[in-house]
C-alpha cells in the first residue's frame, strides 16, 4: 500500500476593521482553498458579529465551528492557541498574534501576508518578496493583481462569466430582474459618496431607472434624499425617473447574482469590485479612502490598465473622478449611459482576458508549493 501524503493545513487570518470586503474575500478565499485544492483551513476571525453578515449560518456564541468543510475559530486577545498550520496567511496586514507566531517558528511554518489589490504598477516588483525574520521564520509579502506578475485574482473555477449562468437564478427571477425593460443599476459605496447628486441625476435621466440598493450605511443619506427618516427593506420609492429598491443584506451568491443581472454597477472597496469584473457589466467602482490622496491614485491606476484600449475613455474617467473626487452631475451621468452599449461591450472583453490567467488561490498554492 502507498503511503498516503497529507497535504498541507492552512489558517487563515482575518481582522475586520469597518467594513467586510475582509472577511468577504478571506471567505471566497477559504472556500476556493479547500473546494478546488483540497486543503484543510480553518479561518481565524476577530469580530464573528461583523462576520455573520457575510456567513449567515456563523454562530456568534461559538467560538469553534464548521461551515462548508472551513473551521471558522474566534480569535481576541486571550486566545490560547496549541498549534500553527503549515501556511499561514496574514490578511491585509491584520498582524498576527504574537503565541501564534510563536508556534509558527516551531512547525516552521509558511508566512504569507497578503496584500491588498491595486493594479499600480509597483506591485510587480514588491510582489512575493521575502522578508526574513528574526525568529528564522521568512514572511513573504503577496500582492493580488492584474497581470501576470502578481498574485492574480480571486476567481473560482466555476465562475463563468456571470451575466450567462446566473440571469436565471432565483434572487433575481424574485425581483422580476430579469424582466424589466428599464435601465438596471445596483449600488454599494461608502457613506462619503456623493449620493444626492447620483440619486438627481438618475431622476434626471430620459429613461426610467431601477435602482437596487443592498441594506448598508448608506441607507439613511439615502432617505435624506428623499425627505424621510428612514428606508424599509422591500419597498421601493419613486421619483421621476429613479425607482429605488431597497433590499436586505445580501449574501454573497446573491449580490454575485444582483451584479451579473443589472447593466451598472457602483461598486466599492475590493471584494465587490472584483465580483463586478467578474460579471462583466459596467461598473464604477469606489476605492476605500486613504490619507494623501492615494486612493485617487489606485483609481487612475486601475482605469488606465483596464481601459488602455477604449476610445471612449474619457467618459469613463469622467464618470469615476466626479463620483470619487466631487458631484455627479446629470451631464456626466448621461453621457456614461450614452456610451452604455460601447461600455457593455469592452468590459466583456476585459473581463474573459482577465478570465483566462491563473486565480489567487491557485498562484498562492503553487507559490507555496515552491518555497522552502
Amino acid at each position: 500500500m502507498k503511503n498516503l501524503v497529507s497535504k498541507p493545513s492552512w489558517d487563515i487570518f482575518c481582522k475586520i476593521v469597518d467594513n467586510f470586503g475582509d472577511i468577504g474575500v478571506c471567505w471566497r478565499l477559504a472556500k476556493q482553498l479547500n473546494i478546488e485544492h483540497g486543503l484543510t483551513v480553518r479561518l481565524w476571525i476577530d469580530d464573528l458579529s461583523a462576520a455573520q453578515k457575510i456567513i449567515p449560518q456563523l454562530n456568534v456564541n461559538l467560538n469553534r465551528q464548521i461551515i462548508d468543510k472551513i473551521s471558522l475559530l474566534s480569535w481576541h486577545a486571550e486566545t490560547n492557541f496549541t498549534d500553527a498550520a503549515d501556511v499561514v496567511i496574514e490578511a491585509f496586514a491584520c498582524d498576527l498574534p504574537a503565541k501564534y507566531v510563536s508556534l509558527m517558528a516551531q512547525k516552521k511554518s509558511k508566512w504569507i501576508n497578503l496584500e491588498y489589490l491595486s493594479a499600480e504598477t509597483w506591485v510587480e516588483d514588491f510582489h512575493a518578496k521575502p522578508s526574513p525574520q528574526a525568529n528564522g521564520l521568512t514572511r513573504y509579502f503577496y500582492f493580488p493583481g492584474f497581470s501576470e506578475n502578481t498574485g492574480g485574482l480571486i476567481r473560482e473555477k466555476n465562475q463563468k462569466l456571470a451575466h450567462r449562468s446566473n440571469k436565471q437564478h432565483s434572487f433575481c427571477k424574485n425581483l422580476d430582474l430579469t424582466t424589466h425593460n428599464h435601465l438596471k443599476v445596483s449600488l454599494f459605496c461608502y457613506p462619503h459618496a456623493p449620493l444626492e447628486s447620483l440619486l438627481s441625476a438618475m431622476a434626471e435621466s430620459n429613461q426610467p431607472i431601477d435602482c437596487y440598493v443592498p441594506a448598508s450605511s448608506i441607507l439613511p443619506k439615502i432617505a435624506d434624499f428623499f425627505g424621510l427618516n428612514t428606508l424599509n427593506v422591500g419597498e421601493i420609492y419613486s421619483i421621476k425617473s429613479l425607482n429605488l429598491h431597497v433590499l436586505p443584506f445580501l449574501t454573497q451568491t446573491d449580490y454575485d447574482a444582483l451584479l451579473a443581472a443589472c447593466d451598472v454597477n457602483f461598486v466599492r472597496g475590493e471584494d465587490s469590485w472584483v465580483r463586478a469584473i467578474w460579471a462583466a457589466k459596467p461598473f464604477i467602482w469606489q476605492p476605500y479612502f486613504q490619507e494623501e490622496n492615494t486612493h485617487i491614485e489606485k483609481l487612475n491606476a486601475f482605469l488606465h490598465m483596464f481601459y488602455v484600449d477604449f476610445e471612449a475613455k474619457k467618459t469613463v474617467f469622467q464618470v469615476h473622478s466626479d463620483w470619487v473626487e466631487a458631484q455627479l452631475s446629470p451631464a456626466a451621468w448621461q453621457d456614461y449611459l450614452s456610451q452604455l452599449p460601447y461600455i457593455a461591450e469592452y468590459t466583456s472583453q476585459q473581463s474573459q482576458k482577465l478570465t483566462k490567467q491563473a486565480d489567487l488561490a491557485t498562484r498562492l498554492v503553487d507559490f507555496c508549493n515552491k518555497v522552502a
